[in-house]
């Protein structure tokens, strides 16, 4: 395995078809639905599942999440998504989150961006949202390095496992570089995949 193989790999967000290079609000809490989800308790692929079905019904805005309320995002999103286990307090998390986002950056992760002082105060106003734990942020945060110039959260430890594991040397590879991302997702991607067996869960 190679860097350059690496990067054919598509990230977690291309995969979901979110075109976060737009930079546009819409784009972004997409973004961030699916890392709450992909950073909870269950699988990618229940992760994926669920995000598809949030999709269906139309609930990629704060405001309508909102407006669908905590009964339908529990029966029938979450349950349609295979996010049964943890359904009530996802949806919890998820409507909470919609709140703090409406409540004080007017539903604008744009706003919120701006509003932050530097990459640590960005990565605190992440995780003060109820449901962005520390790895939910770093998979929301870490790719949009190339987007968001305050975003620049640490590679994860797998990232460097993965990297000694295929003898790749990535210290001349910039973390702000799409590259770097790229190589960086396709390294989790990797470790994920090789685990399966051995994890009851697996994050993006």
């Amino acid at each position: 395995m190679k860097i350059k193989d690496l990067l054919s790999f598509p990230l977690f967000s291309e995969e979901l078809g979110i075109d976060l290079p737009r930079c546009c609000d819409h784009e972004l809490f997409k973004w961030l639905l699916a890392s709450v989800l992909f950073g909870g308790p269950v699988s990618r692929d229940i992760a994926r599942k669920t995000y598809r079905t949030f999709q269906k019904y139309l609930l990629t805005d704060p405001a309508r999440i909102i407006e669908a309320g905590r009964s339908f995002l529990v029966h029938p999103v979450m349950q349609e998504g295979g996010y049964v286990r943890h359904d009530g307090v996802a949806a919890a998390d998820i409507l909470e989150l919609c709140n703090t986002l409406l409540n004080y950056y007017q539903g604008s992760l744009n706003q919120l961006h701006e509003a932050a002082a530097d990459s640590e105060d960005l990565e605190n106003r992440i995780t003060a949202m109820r449901g962005m734990d520390p790895l939910s942020a770093n998979i929301f945060l870490r790719e949009l390095r190339p987007v968001w110039a305050k975003a620049d959260p640490d590679p994860l430890p797998v990232v460097s496992e993965m990297a000694k594991k295929y003898k790749l040397d990535l210290t001349g590879m910039h973390p702000k570089d799409p590259a770097f991302t790229r190589v960086e997702s396709a390294l989790i991607r990797l470790k994920r995949t090789r685990s399966k067996r051995s994890r009851p869960f697996a994050s993006a």
